[in-house]
Parts: structure tokens; sequence; C-alpha cells
């Protein structure tokens, strides 16, 4: 008979827990997931170095259909108690929207039932009596007020599936759930708040592909304001309506199609092309989404609104990243209370949002006000009004062209120390205020945009060179336009997605506008670095974190005195001593790895008679503060040293280097202990970056933990042929030796490991794996081999 409390978690999840769920009637291929990993684990950022913390994980997920998740369990050991892991899974459960929660520790169950509103809320369940999928699926429908047959068939539906293994993340499959099965419950306006760079159309897509397939909604109405939201959701996720969508444009009407998508601007007009919408019936459309709803449609008296009006019988559904509420406009006004929301801050806690630094640089003239010396005249000879001109004047009322190319220098400068083929985004107060910017930084960076003149451009409404230059500034793999200046333009509705750097030389009063604006730069694309982003605000318009309605704060706050250089202020961080926190697992994180979005058409004009600037230069313009912002969700600073984090790890992990070398000495795979380091925090690549990676990451551990003296990869392998260690194999085994020899001193420990290395040159060169492994006897006497090469390397240091 098996002793339980011998068995690891895992062997209880495998002997007892999963028989289980397969005697209740569960199909171990669609309705069960064993250990699910739902977030990405938060990336921690210091200077260019990344880490990204533990991802959360539950046990077991169990789905009545694919992506209708109903019970959540979790798993201890036999060393616990039934109960033991309850508070976890209704933590995850709360998380992930899931009814049912189960602990087991092989035993039995404890069932917590978040459907049950007084009673027996938790209870124990003998091993052969788990629930089957059908009662749970009968708690599922209590949980989500699913009463009738009709809203049973729409909220099974099944997703769209397009055969790539692409899944809904967790947020999305919520916010989809919840909208099918509000709808299917009789709801007709739905709000969906989720932060930019989430992925809203495909949420759109798939609650639309679902409401279609169901037949619960026929005719479909997709909104937008700009041409190109239009094109990206044509080309992307809805291209799998195929032949059943359209697009309108040219103001021309087909009413053959089931899925429109369509800008408010198209569907409009004046009194001559008055209301092209008004061609289809009032109930024409079934459903209507409407993208970026914070925009012309929160507003009662917009013609956008007069769209929405005109449709009323449709079902409704908002999306917005900022839903907007003002005394003259509001989202939930509209379309009630957002069903769901996924902020900021959870995409970044989760790690499916990029971090962000914030530098502030604060000019003299800007944080002192700039007052005219008497007699002071403008660039064409008037007089300049006498007063104390501010930041919210600069730019908009008066020009000081020192001011702007204060900015591009310390833009410039940073660039200089960081990247400077990082694709930057300067947003700036209008577009004359662009083009001096890009005038200045041309100045400024004249050896790159001497190279290439697309280095740095002027993006805007007004300027079609610019806009054509858009797409190449969005697109990953092109390397120009590297820097953008902007004013209305790239506000919202842009994916760039390697976009590191967001310059902020505009007064944003607005939480609104500011928040797209941080949008341009959270999306993550590992495929390119880019793992975090960069605030360079020179208008102090980041004092918008402390607002209460801020969901996502920067990482943390250093001041720094005038005279500093930007281009050392991000390779500071890494010499930091402060403790870096995994917030999910409480453990301490070390860190490695260097590190927005994009635009659309121009809003609408300004009807008022725009007032004319002035034009003064003699200014005198510096730098009288700068300061860094850096915190985490709980306002701690997160930088530390490398070298400091890497040995508190170690000493906590081996006490002492006997405790070291006994375990690597004695371990058959190295390779484990590197992979178990990795786990803890160590930043192997980083260290082995450190000493041009010409040692060992044992000679690392070594010297930083236990102030041993190093060795190089060479130097350990020349000792080894020093000693004639070969001499008790034959010809052929002693050159294999000789072969893996060399290329641990040139690749490391892990690849001689792997059998793998039997498959590349220049082991190739002694014939077929097989081959090889037969000169030393068998695949034993070869791995033996290999264990006393080992022992050698480091024989040294176990002496």
């Amino acid at each position: 008979m098996i002793d339980k409390k011998t068995l690891s978690e895992r062997d209880i999840c495998t002997k007892f827990i999963t028989p289980a769920l397969e005697k209740a009637k569960w199909d171990k291929l669609t309705q069960i997931l064993e250990e699910v990993s739902f977030t990405d684990g938060k990336i921690y950022v210091r200077g260019k170095l990344t880490a990204r913390g533990a991802r959360k994980r539950a046990d077991y997920i169990l789905y009545f259909k694919p992506n209708i998740p109903i019970a959540i369990i979790e798993a201890k050991d036999n060393n616990h108690s039934v109960r033991a892991g309850i508070q976890q899974g209704l933590d995850y459960a709360k998380t992930l929207d899931i009814p049912c929660v189960f602990s087991s520790n092989g035993d039995g169950f404890l069932f917590h039932d978040r459907t049950a509103s007084e009673g027996n809320i938790e209870t124990e369940i003998g091993v052969d009596n788990f629930p089957t999928p059908e009662q749970l699926w009968e708690k599922y429908k209590k949980y989500k007020g699913i009463n009738t047959t009709d809203s049973e068939k729409v909220v099974s539906q099944d997703y769209y599936f397009d055969g790539s293994g692409r899944k809904p993340r967790y947020y999305q499959q919520i916010a989809i759930n919840r909208t099918v099965e509000a709808i299917a419950n009789g709801q007709n306006r739905i709000l969906l708040v989720m932060a930019t760079g989430t992925g809203k159309t495909y949420t759109a897509f798939q609650i639309i592909h679902r409401l279609w397939k169901a037949g619960a909604k026929k005719r479909i109405l997709f909104l937008a304001d700009r041409n190109n939201l239009i094109d990206q959701t044509r080309r992307g996720d809805f291209k799998h309506f195929k032949d059943k969508m359209t697009v309108v444009k040219h103001r021309m009407v087909d009413k053959s199609y089931e899925i429109y998508l369509a800008l408010y601007q198209g569907l409009t007009g004046n009194e001559e092309e008055k209301n092209i919408y008004k061609q289809f019936s009032p109930e024409f459309f079934d459903l209507i989404v409407v993208d970026e709803c914070h925009r012309g449609s929160a507003n009662e008296d917009s013609s956008w609104r007069e769209i929405l009006t005109y449709f009323k019988k449709a079902t409704q559904i908002g999306l917005t990243a900022t839903p907007k509420e003002t005394s003259t406009a509001s989202n939930t006004e509209y379309f009630q209370d957002p069903i769901y929301t996924y902020s900021l801050k959870q995409g970044i806690d989760d790690g499916f949002l990029a971090p962000y630094r914030v530098v502030r640089i604060g000019l003299n003239v800007d944080l002192e006000g700039w007052r005219p010396t008497e007699g002071k005249t403008d660039k064409d000879g008037n007089s300049v009004a006498d007063r104390i001109y501010n930041r919210r004047d600069f730019d908009r009322h008066l020009v000081i062209e020192e001011r702007t190319d204060s900015v591009a220098k310390k833009l410039t400068e940073f660039l200089k120390g960081y990247d400077r083929f990082a694709k930057t985004i300067v947003f700036c107060q209008d577009i004359d205020h662009a083009e001096r910017m890009r005038t200045a930084l041309q100045r400024h960076n004249s050896d790159l945009a001497a190279a290439n003149n697309k280095y740095i451009m002027q993006i805007t409404g007004d300027n079609d060179e610019g806009k054509r230059e858009l797409d190449n500034f969005i697109n990953p793999e092109e390397i120009y336009p590297v820097i953008a200046c902007t004013s209305e333009l790239m506000t919202t509705g842009v994916d760039a997605q390697t976009c590191k750097v967001i310059v902020l030389d505009s007064n944003i009063a607005s939480m609104t506008k500011f928040k797209q604006i941080i949008g341009r730069g959270t999306r993550i694309n590992e495929d390119y670095n880019k793992l975090y982003f960069t605030i360079l605000d020179f208008r102090n318009a980041t004092d918008l974190f402390a607002d209460l309605n801020f969901d996502g704060n920067p990482i943390r706050i250093k001041p720094v005195t005038e005279e500093r250089d930007l281009g050392n202020i991000v390779d500071e961080e890494e010499n930091s001593t402060d403790n870096i926190i995994d917030e999910e697992t409480g453990e301490e994180i070390i860190i490695t790895q260097p590190y927005i979005r994009t635009p659309e058409e121009s809003f609408e004009p300004n009807t008022r008679e725009p007032r004319e600037k002035i034009y003064v230069n003699g200014v005198d313009v510096s730098v009288l503060v700068s300061r860094e912002l850096y915190f985490d969700q709980n306002g701690r600073p997160i930088t530390a040293s490398l070298k400091d984090h890497t040995k508190e790890i170690i000493k906590g992990k081996f006490a002492s280097l006997d405790d070291f070398l006994n375990r690597w000495n004695n371990s058959d795979r190295k390779e484990a202990i590197i992979e178990e380091l990795q786990q803890q925090g160590v930043l192997v690549e980083a260290l082995m970056e450190a000493v041009e990676n010409s040692c060992d990451l044992f000679d690392l551990i070594c010297l930083i933990a236990y102030d041993q003296p190093p060795l190089t990869r060479r130097e350990r392998a020349n000792n080894v042929k020093k000693r004639n260690y070969f001499t008790k194999y034959g010809e052929q085994s002693r050159k294999v030796l000789e072969a893996l020899l060399d290329k641990y001193a040139d690749e490391g420990i892990e690849n001689i490991e792997s059998m793998e290395v039997l498959k590349v040159k220049p082991l190739t060169e002694f014939g077929s794996p097989i081959e090889i492994i037969n000169e030393f006897g068998s695949k034993e006497k070869y791995l033996q081999a290999v264990k006393e090469l080992e022992n050698e390397l480091y024989k040294t240091a176990s002496a």
C-alpha cells in the first residue's frame, strides 16, 4: 500500500486527484487542465536589465467547454490537511471568475460553493464522489443567472479557433464570457473597460463570433472613429468573417452582408449627404460594438450619439481603455457601469503590459516662470506684454526657442546614453510645436539625420509625408523613423509595439488623454526586447499619477541635480542596493536585459479663432531639477545591485562555500543547479555578460558569494589536460573527451551535459551519437565518463 505521506504534491495529483476526476466523467483531453499558468509574471526593471516574477498558477482548472471554466482545484501533498489549499483557490477563483473551488490532499476534497448564499458553503467530499461536469455546470448557470434553454444555448456557444493554438488570456476570457452571458440574459447596453494593449479587438471578435454563430445576433456593426482602426480590425482578428463582412466606404451601402465595419464619419455627413446610416432601417442591426467609446459617443449631443440613438433597439457594447466621465460626457450614463474592468495596474502586475520609469525634467522657465525684461521684443520686433509666463503659456501663446532647443538637447542626451535607435514619440503642444521640435532634434542629431533623413519625422495630421511613415514607425521590423514628433495624431489608436521612449512636452490636464498617451508604450514585444519603456516628462504631466482615478503607477522616484547628465540615468540604477521583491512569491528577484503604440487621423478642427503666438529668443533656459520616478504598486523602490542581490540569493540557498561545493560536485547535472538558481532569481545571462562570458557560472558564484578567486573556463580546461587524465581511455574515446573539454571552454558546462552535443561539430567527426556512445561501451558508461570529466574540471575547488 502506498504511503501518501511520502508522495509529492504532483504524485498526489497523478495518483489520486486526476483518477477521481476521470471517475466523475471529466474528459481529460477537453475539460481538465493541470498546472495552468494564467499570468506571465510581472516584469521588474533595473537600468537596462529586466526579470520576470513568478506566474500565478492553478493546479487544476475544469472547463465545461473550452474557455468556459467552472471549477478550480488547489492540491497539496498529504502532509497537509484537505483544507490547506482552499484560501489560495478562492483567491484564484475570484480573479478567474470561477464559482466552484476545491482543495485536496488526496484523501478527499473540500468544496467551497460560491453560488451558495447561506447554509453549507463548504462541504467535504470523498475522493470517489467528485461532482460530474453536468452538476457543476448547473452551479455555473446559477452563478451567472442563466435560467432559460435559449440563454444556455448562447452561453455555451463555442469560441472561434483558427488552428494556430491561440487562446484568450484569462481576462479576455472573462470579458467575453460576461458579455455573452449578459446579452443572453437580455442586457442591451454593455461597457467593457480594458487597458490599452490588452486586446480589445480580439475580445470583441470572439464576442461577436459567438453571438453570431449562436444565432442570437445576425447583423452586426463595428464602429470606430479612425481609418487605421478599421483597417487593423479588418486585416486582423475580423478576417475570419471572410465574405460575410464588408467595410462601409465611399458612402455606399450594401445590405447583403452580416458583419459591417464603419467609421462614424463615414455614416454621417453634412446637409447635402445627410446621414448615410439612415439608408439602413432602425431595426437592421442586432448588435453594435463601439470601439474607443470614450470619444464622440460619450457626448450626448454628438453626431456619433445620433447613430447609436437611431439604432437604439440594437444591443450596444462600448469598448474603451479610458471611460469618460465629465459634466458634459458620460460613458457609464449611456452604457451603464462596466461589466468588466481590466486596468493598467492589473496588466502590469500580471506581466501582460510593460512597466515604465519616469524621468521628470524641470526647466527653469517652467518652474520659476519667465518675465520679459523691460523693452523685450519678439522676433518681429513687437513689444512682449509684461507679465509672468509659465508652463501653460509655452508653445501655446509664447514660444521660447531656447526652451524647445533645451528639450531636444536633453532627449538626445538621454538617447545617447540609452539607445539612439529606441523608437520614441515626442508629444508636443500643437503642430507648430511638433514642427519646431523636429528641427531642433535634427540639429542635435545631425549625424544620424544625415545618414537617413527619416531618422526624425514630424507625424501630424497636416503632414502627408509624415503620415505615410506612420506604418513604418509602427512596424517593429522597420528601423526608420526612430523619433516621431506629434501633437494629437498619435495619442490614441496607434499600436507602436516597440516604442521605448515617450516624451511629454505638452500640457495634459485630461486623465483620459493622459492614459491614452501612456498606453502608447504599454505593449510588450519580447522578440524585439521591448519589456518596459521610459517617459521623459518636461511638463509635470505625470502629476496625474497622484490622481485617485489613475490605476497604474510608474516604478520609482529619485531627485537629480541641475548638472545631471541624462545619458547616465538608466545605467546608474544597476548599482542600487535596494531589494526587489516578487509580489507573487515574496521572494527576492535579481535582474537581466535591456529594454507603444501609435496614430490615426487628426481630431475634429477647433472652430475658435486661434490666438497668435509670440516667438522670442535670447532667453536663458536650463534644467533646474530632474528626478526619476520608479515605484512598485506598494510605493517601494525597486532597484538593486546585481552583485549584492546575487550574493544574497546564493547565501540564502548555500550558507557556506562547502555547502555549495558539496551540492555542485555531487550533482549529476550541473545544469539542474543553474536552472534552480535562475528560478530563484539569479540573472545568469547578466552575470556572464559582466565577465564577457569567459568564466563558468561556478566561478562567478564562488567569487560573488564567497570571495574565491575565479578561473576562466579555458584555464580549467587546460588544467585538466595537464593532468594526463585521459590516458585510461582508448584513443577514440580520448578524442571525444578532449572535444567535449574544448566545447566546455567555449560554451560552458550545460552544453557537454546534453546528449545533443554529439550531433554538432566537432563531435560529429567521430561518428553518429550511437557510434560515439559505443566507443565507451554503453550510454551509462559514456555518461559516467562525462561525470568524471566534470569532476576533473572542478577538482581544484573540491580539494
